[in-house]
């Protein structure tokens, strides 16, 4: 393979060529100024020709012929292309999605009050009586799936505690005190992992994105270069992991608004690897690293994130075998040469993009708490509350039984 071949599978690679009946191929200039029409010539046994500067001289295959070909290979065997509309459609369980709907609340609460449970109290020292973890982050989960601010919500904490879900009736305030507390973070990040666990045998495929939730905080600065005032609304951001069978969340990472989401794929990967087995792993181009790759092979999975445009294609300094290729090499020879396979993998990633719209058409896009630590803790709450939420859609749907997380 020469150097134009491998210009071309890059090219065939990362970008995107279009074709019209009118004008043939357009293919994108590799510098990033305009792009080359590639065409048939007539005869057809003359081959394709191409109006970029090397073809014109050399009268041979360039860079976009050669990339042509690899495209019209991989869209149809013949070389031909094929363009078909079909109509998506999605079956849906009626019977078990409105049973699960009409029972979710009665089952919820009692779910959620064993899984609490589990939470571990700090012991009583001198000084004020603490209350009890468990009932705080019972609180703060049910609020949240509720809906309802702290003092209107004040009814359901007496109704909980009358009914056994709950030991202590705390004040409004001491359920807001709870949820912005340091101390509560940790023990909302172990609920969502013992959650999701009920679904270890029944998710192998993972996908991992993130999402933002606004907050009523806003910054406010005066922009000199235009004179005039500025003002920007904070939000936090939500790292997850989800299978992309049942919509279950695995594990979580919160960040402020503009972090990097890579720095995040391998923290969420390591904390689901611990409790499930690995097959599929599905993210958008933003985490395509070989860092990330290598971390989903070395858990026994494999990656399907796309390539950016800065990502050199095969050199020739990488081993030509295809057994003693990297694992990121391997998949950017998928991702040229067998485009389809590769979709059909990634395609789960917008299960993900469905986990963040469930919770954010039920249990809303923003957050109440004014700290930061009750921002990230309230969105782990929503997070909580979307999976119990899964777990009971799932006894009804795949017949899964009452998870039991502590003693009843």
């Amino acid at each position: 393979m020469d150097a134009r071949e491998l210009r071309g599978l890059e090219i065939a690679a990362k970008e995107r060529l279009r074709y019209s009946k009118s004008h043939g191929w357009t293919v994108p200039s590799q510098s990033g100024l305009g792009s080359y029409n590639v065409r048939q010539n007539v005869p057809e046994s003359l081959g394709l020709r191409c109006t970029c500067p090397d073809f014109e001289t050399r009268g041979r295959a360039c860079k976009h012929i050669f990339a042509v070909e690899i495209v019209r290979k991989r869209e149809n065997p013949d070389g031909s292309v094929l363009t078909e509309t079909v109509r998506v459609t999605y079956t849906q369980d009626w019977t078990a999605y409105n049973a699960a709907q009409t029972e979710e609340k009665e089952r919820f609460l009692p779910m959620l009050r064993d899984l609490c449970s589990l939470i571990e109290n700090p012991p009583q020292g001198k000084g004020r009586p603490r209350m009890p973890m468990s009932d705080m982050a019972f609180a703060a989960v049910h609020r949240v799936y509720a809906g309802l601010s702290a003092r209107r919500f004040d009814t359901d904490v007496r109704e909980d505690k009358a009914n056994g879900l709950t030991e202590a009736d705390p004040h409004f305030n001491t359920v807001l005190r709870y949820l912005r507390s340091p101390e509560m973070t940790p023990a909302l990040r172990q609920l969502v992992e013992i959650s999701a666990l009920p679904l270890k045998e029944v998710e192998t495929d993972f996908a991992v994105d993130s999402t933002g939730f606004s907050t009523s905080r806003f910054v406010r600065w005066y922009d000199h270069k235009w004179g005039k005032e500025r003002v920007r609304q904070e939000w936090v951001k939500l790292h997850a992991m989800t299978g992309v069978r049942t919509n279950i969340v695995t594990a979580v990472e919160l960040s402020g608004a503009y972090s990097n989401d890579t720095l995040y794929f391998r923290p969420t990967l390591a904390t689901t690897v611990e409790n499930f087995d690995i097959r599929d792993v599905t993210a958008d181009k933003a985490y395509c690293s070989k860092k990330n790759m290598q971390a989903v092979e070395d858990a026994g999975g494999t990656p399907y994130i796309p390539f950016r445009g800065h990502i050199p294609a095969f050199t020739a300094v990488q081993p030509s075998l295809p057994g003693t290729m990297s694992i990121f090499y391997k998949m950017q020879h998928l991702f040229a040469y067998q485009r389809d396979t590769f979709l059909a993998h990634y395609h789960k990633r917008s299960n993900v993009e469905t986990v963040f719209s469930m919770i954010k058409r039920k249990f809303g896009d923003s957050v109440r708490s004014k700290s930061e630590v009750g921002q990230m803790n309230e969105v782990l709450c929503k997070v909580i509350a979307h999976n119990l939420c899964v777990l009971i859609a799932c006894i009804h749907e795949i017949g899964l039984e009452t998870p039991a997380f502590g003693v009843s």
